[in-house]
């Protein structure tokens, strides 16, 4: 194993400790364009933290700033990730086959795993979703989609370890704590590196927007009650530096969490306030709203963010549902939400 050094880091990475370097990977995606793969330097070898995309230009970047820092792939002795969607799991498997690393991921995410195998289509458990929701139409679009170039031969399987919350993984120097954080995801873990007050908070932290809760392939019952139970656990925690899985890494965890929970509380009263004035489905309250920091119809979004914008919707009307404030009724044109 040779002597690993960051006085190779790149303009283009960051250094956020003398053994820790976030290292910008570009993204097959129209609107996502990177994701910060996270680079620990241990005494024994490498640690990943979210490795981006199987594709080719990001696997490049990836390796270029190994070999700065004087190792390589095969030096890469474990892979944390924190969620299972492609832009943070797919490399991660790829390598994890190809050199030998071990592979970690939360427990959780066996549903959607499991399901990817089982279930046709590019989003099948979203169709019947925006049925209930009231948008039929939107539905049968979504049921039409095809997968993109850079979706089709990725791999999709169970990693090496399920992580649980509290397991504590050594990093060869530093350690980090597994924290079960559901929401994003049903089994998304954040990765608390103690010692040093930082914490990989992956999607479910992220500097500049919420993240979606409507792209499992098995989704669980109330995504919104976990995401925002799991958001007050970094009220709970000491202040920490946000190393996330988008965006710039100089915010503090309990800052964050406190905008978000804000953000969310004054969405649901928004989502009720509209029920208020009629019963109505998700789609139609969706249909009223204005999305995006350029105040878009729902209309005016493409297929998969109209998709998201409504599931998003219903996801806050059945949270107030269980709140009592809500009632909600199955008719044949969808679900109809109510004032209790």
């Amino acid at each position: 194993m040779p002597a690993l050094s960051t006085s190779g880091v790149d303009p283009g990475y960051e250094l956020i400790t003398d053994h820790v370097v976030r290292v910008p990977l570009p993204l097959p995606l129209p609107d996502l364009t990177s994701v910060n793969a996270y680079v620990i330097l241990g005494a024994d070898g490498v640690t990943l933290i979210d490795p981006g995309w199987d594709w080719a230009p990001a696997e490049t970047v990836l390796c270029d700033a190994l070999h700065g820092f004087g190792t390589g792939p095969s030096d890469v002795r474990q892979i944390l990730v924190t969620h299972q969607h492609w832009d943070h799991y797919s490399l991660a498997q790829r390598w994890s086959t190809t050199y030998g690393a071990e592979l970690m991921l939360g427990h959780e995410e066996r549903h959607s795993i499991e399901a990817f195998s089982a279930m046709t289509g590019v989003h099948p458990t979203q169709v019947g979703m925006l049925t209930v929701a009231g948008a039929p139409l939107l539905a049968r679009a979504v049921a039409g989609l095809q997968w993109e170039p850079h979706e089709l031969g990725i791999a999709f399987t169970a990693p090496d370890r399920w992580l649980t919350d509290g397991d504590v993984i050594d990093c060869g120097g530093s350690s980090v704590v597994a924290r079960f954080t559901p929401g994003h995801t049903r089994g998304h873990m954040v990765f608390d590196d103690v010692a040093h007050g930082m914490v990989f908070t992956g999607d479910h932290l992220l500097p500049r927007i919420t993240p979606s809760i409507a792209f499992e392939r098995a989704p669980e019952a109330l995504p919104l009650r976990s995401y925002l139970s799991s958001l007050k656990l970094f009220l709970d925690l000491p202040q920490a530096r946000m190393l996330p899985a988008h965006g710039c890494a100089d915010r503090r965890t309990g800052d964050r969490a406190q905008e978000l929970l804000d953000h969310h509380r004054e969405r649901l009263a928004r989502v009720a306030e509209f029920v208020a004035a009629g019963p109505t489905t998700a789609f139609g309250v969706a249909a009223q709203m204005r999305w995006t920091r350029h105040e878009r119809r729902l209309d005016e979004l493409d297929v998969v963010h109209q998709m998201t914008a409504v599931l998003e919707v219903a996801a806050h009307l059945d949270l107030l549902v269980t709140q009592q404030l809500l009632t909600r009724r199955d008719e044949s044109d969808g679900r109809v939400f109510s004032v209790a």
